[in-house]
Parts: structure tokens; C-alpha cells; sequence
């Protein structure tokens, strides 16, 4: 699958989402369902990746989350 196409799929998966549940809602609630949409289509992904922040050359954890995908 090329980059744009991936994109299409994950761009789809959200929109899907958006549809069904308007807005609104807590995150969390649609995490766990486009981590089900990303899930049916095939698109492997990791939820809630720890991401740094660099501070004047210091490493800092402040709680920045990521979901990546591949």
C-alpha cells in the first residue's frame, strides 16, 4: 500500500467514526473506535506512544501520547 493510499484508509477510518458518533464525546471514546475501524481495514497501528520533549537539551516525559501506524 503507497503512503497516499495508507493516508486515504486512516483519513476514511476517522470520518467513518465522526459519522457514527458525531461530536461530542470523550477522547477516549474515539480512540477505542478508530482503534476498531484501523483494526477491520487491516491497518496495522500503536496506541498511545510516549513521545519526549527536549527542554534546553534535557529529555523531558510530559505526557504526550501518539498512535502510529506501519
Amino acid at each position: 500500500m503507497t503512503d497516499a493510499q495508507l493516508t486515504h484508509e486512516i483519513i476514511g477510518a476517522a470520518i467513518a467514526v465522526h459519522r457514527e458518533l458525531g461530536p461530542g464525546l470523550l477522547e477516549a471514546v474515539y480512540e477505542e473506535c478508530l482503534c476498531y475501524e484501523l483494526t477491520n481495514r487491516g491497518i496495522p497501528f500503536a496506541r498511545q506512544k510516549p513521545i519526549p520533549v527536549v527542554y534546553k537539551g534535557t529529555k523531558l516525559d510530559c505526557g504526550y501520547r501518539l498512535t502510529s501506524w506501519r
